[in-house]
């Protein structure tokens, strides 16, 4: 999973999105140009990115691509929203450091792929309001999924009741990202368990705590 905004600012969509899990002949033709969106965008970058490429790539005529995702944009969209369609959960190592560690590990691999289709994603998600909105909404979904990741520590005894997941997730895997996206430093082996180790400490000291029901802040 990636780290966006706290709390990034709701965008609407200009067009419709496609519609999801389409079966036979659609589904196939689908997944051929999300293949090739992922492709072309890891490939060309956001600015290299256009619908003849991406018929090209996926051996679908333009008109078809230009009848069901109509722009740039709602071919970002839907390659956002079939990320959310997976079956992906959360690491359950059985330590929230483990799980944590697990988790920031697999960021890091995304990050560093060459191409980083997660990160040309993140760029063009500043471009297209269509792209940004289902990224946003991908993140809701992985914050989502990993909610579970701290309910086990709570229940472990690990965390205090009332941790704020979403709090603890974005400290335990912002580093990464400021390290590899912002500063564009090499990849450090290390970094994905030390992030989660600080946020582990943090997090069992009660830095995420949240206030009980009816108490004040």
């Amino acid at each position: 999973m990636t780290d966006p905004p706290d709390n990034p600012p709701e965008l609407a969509r200009p067009t419709a999105p496609p519609d999801r899990r389409p079966g036979g002949r659609t589904a196939r033709i689908r997944a051929q140009v999300l293949d090739a969106v992922r492709a072309e965008l890891g490939e060309h970058g956001y600015e290299g990115l256009t619908m003849e490429g991406v018929a090209a790539r996926a051996g679908v005529h333009r008109a078809t691509v230009y009848r069901r995702w109509q722009d740039v944009g709602g071919l970002l969209a839907d390659v956002l929203d079939a990320a959310g369609e997976d079956d992906w959960q959360p690491p359950n190592t059985g330590s929230l450091r483990g799980d944590l560690t697990a988790l920031n590990d697999e960021i890091q691999e995304s990050l560093v792929a060459q191409p980083s289709v997660p990160e040309a994603l993140m760029a063009a998600s500043f471009r297209s309001a269509q792209a940004a909105h289902a990224q946003h909404q991908l993140w809701e979904d992985r914050y989502a999924r990993c909610e579970a990741l701290v309910e086990r520590a709570i229940d472990r005894g690990e965390l205090p009741p009332h941790t704020d997941a979403r709090r603890l997730l974005i400290a335990a895997t912002a580093p990464l990202y400021h390290q590899l996206v912002l500063l564009r430093t090499a990849p450090d082996p290390q970094l994905p368990g030390h992030a989660a180790t600080t946020a582990t400490l943090a997090a069992a000291a009660g830095a995420f705590t949240r206030p009980a029901q009816g108490e004040e802040s």
